[in-house]
């Protein structure tokens, strides 16, 4: 939505840049259980970092075999999981991408974030002329910005003063959203005021890769497990409600809660009250689950 992928014909586009590089990545997939991922750069290193890039924000590498095996007999979201092994959640190639776009997406509408990314993106990002793509604004251009710039792109001030010290922590080096710091990255972006525990949790899970990791706060979170819970389609839960509920899955919860959102979309969402019912004998609930192939 924020016009970064690009769909062309089969497959897809995405402009990156590594080190100041641009990297033309393209993805198509030849057949189901097949992704094939290609880049193209002035260096040889470039290129093969942006497939890595690509490959993480698609998942096509993560074995889900364990997940599968632990939650495809469950009475959530087993329908689901069984049905839609291929489910990935949807992720960056960049962490900071996910932290630019979850700082504008906070208290309003999903279209007007949207539009407000699209004109920062076009202001502060980098476009390739060759072929129209563009690249997300780095941290040291959001850093830079002057918070007027950034209002002007229909940023409310407060967050233009949020994402600009967000950015100077990223540029500074201060802060590095890699893995194996992000302990003490999140305890230095939730020092800065209007970065919270949602938006930190939806940096770790879509722009790290952290299952581990649910944004409980979330209005679609608050809305599904008030009405899983409760059979009232009109009820909310709150946020420690939500974390209750996914504390059943762990390591996977970020993964669990894609598949919750799925089996709720299509009609599969069961609730609190029908997975308490004994299962019916010989029905395929009552059996054990086989083995999932999934990867």
């Amino acid at each position: 939505m924020d016009g970064l992928l690009r769909r062309r014909g089969h497959g897809l586009q995405r402009l990156l840049r590594v080190d100041g590089e641009p990297v033309h990545v393209g993805v198509v997939q030849p057949a189901r259980d097949r992704v094939v991922v290609a880049a193209r750069a002035a260096s040889e290193a470039a290129a093969r970092e942006g497939i890595e890039r690509m490959r993480f924000a698609l998942g096509v590498d993560d074995d889900l075999r364990e997940f599968h095996d632990a939650f495809r007999g469950d009475p959530f979201i087993g329908r689901a999981v069984r049905a839609h092994p291929e489910l990935r959640v949807r992720r960056r190639p960049f962490a900071w991408e996910v932290l630019f776009a979850a700082v504008t997406e906070q208290l309003i509408e999903l279209q007007r974030a949207m539009a407000i990314q699209r004109r920062m993106i076009a202001a502060l990002g980098y476009r390739c002329a060759a072929t129209g793509l563009r690249d997300a604004p780095l941290p040291a251009a959001v850093a830079g910005a002057a918070p007027a710039h950034l209002a002007a792109c229909g940023l409310a001030p407060k967050r233009a003063l949020t994402l600009r010290r967000a950015g100077r922590e990223l540029a500074s080096g201060r802060v590095t959203l890699r893995g194996e710091r992000w302990a003490a990255d999140a305890r230095r972006l939730r020092s800065i005021s209007g970065i919270g525990r949602w938006t930190l949790e939806m940096t770790a899970l879509h722009g790290l890769g952290r299952y581990d990791h649910v944004p409980a706060g979330d209005l679609g979170y608050l809305e599904l497990i008030g009405r899983l819970t409760t059979g009232d389609p009109r009820a909310h839960a709150d946020e420690d409600e939500v974390r209750g509920f996914f504390a059943r899955y762990g390591a996977w919860q970020g993964l669990a809660g894609e598949f919750l959102r799925l089996a709720a979309s299509t009609g599969r969402l069961v609730t609190a009250d029908a997975a308490r019912a004994p299962a019916r004998p010989g029905t395929r609930s009552s059996a054990r689950p086989p083995r999932s192939a999934a990867a």
